[in-house]
């Protein structure tokens, strides 16, 4: 019984505490990343943190709530660049530095129902560290521009 002892004190500790989420990020949402923008609105974004999600994105998606996005998270900042193929909603797609500002923004983007790769491609003048994929006309209407900075924490 005594070797089993340290055992059933962590699951007695594990059990009786309340599950905790990240620091920063609403527990009544899981999976989304809170962002915090200049005028006090929050967007909840879905995180594409990997290759396979940063592929995919917003592909098919037949709507996007106002309060929500797609944060794309690369390992360095660079102009990466963005297309519209096989989405199906109109995006604004904003590009952000590692101090969380917006360095680009490309507004109502339209979708892309070219079947081939030819899909016009979108992209920063600048490095950019994170790209935010919001539904098409938010950004103009949470008055996002050019050096407004954003608050999030990754997980």
């Amino acid at each position: 019984m005594q070797r089993h002892r340290p055992l059933a004190i962590f699951l007695i500790l594990l059990f009786s505490f309340p599950c905790y989420t990240m620091a920063g990020h609403d527990p009544s949402q899981p999976g989304l990343i809170p962002i915090t923008l200049p005028g006090g609105t929050i967007i909840h974004a879905e995180l594409a943190n990997t290759p396979q999600k940063r592929a995919e994105g917003l592909m098919y998606r037949e709507q996007l709530a106002p309060d929500r996005g797609m944060l794309f998270t690369f390992s360095q900042a660079e102009a990466w660049v963005f297309w519209m193929k096989n989405t199906k909603i109109p995006l604004d797609l904003i590009w952000i530095n590692e101090k969380k500002q917006i360095v680009h923004m490309e507004e109502n983007v339209p979708i892309c129902t070219r079947t081939d790769d030819s899909c016009p491609q979108y992209r920063p003048n600048e490095g950019a560290l994170y790209v935010l994929e919001l539904a098409g006309g938010r950004a103009e209407s949470l008055k996002l521009q050019r050096g407004s900075k954003l608050q999030f924490s990754l997980p």
